[in-house]
């Protein structure tokens, strides 16, 4: 068993992910926020008119919104996300977010890992 390996906000490494724009994203667990066996965890800050451009899930995800208001898009159909809802994505699956209002929104992202990798 691994010990307890906590990330402070403050201290969590910054990435860039693809088909991204008006988003500052952080690694909370996973990947070079440190080791994980089956997932990773970011969060995303999406300003007014940020999004993630259309691509395909690239493993298994799960978004929850803990701030503001963000419309996701998936096989064709669009959701408008508040403060504590969620959505699950398969892998493989088309999906865009767009921050819409004028408010910046915060969203919690986990992503299944590929097999053999951390």
């Amino acid at each position: 068993m691994s010990p307890m390996r906590v990330t402070r906000l403050r201290q969590a490494p910054a990435y860039r992910p693809p088909a991204h724009h008006g988003v500052r994203a952080l690694r909370l667990q996973g990947h070079e926020a440190g080791p994980t066996e089956r997932f990773s965890t970011g969060l995303s800050y999406y300003l007014p008119g940020g999004a993630a451009e259309p691509s395909p899930a690239p493993e298994e995800t799960v978004y929850v919104v803990l701030d503001g208001e963000l419309v996701v898009t998936a096989d064709g159909r669009e959701e408008i996300l508040r403060r504590h809802d969620s959505v699950h994505l398969a892998k493989g699956q088309i999906r865009s977010v767009e921050n819409r209002s004028p408010l910046p929104a915060t969203l919690l992202v986990t992503i299944a890992l590929p097999p053999g990798e951390d």
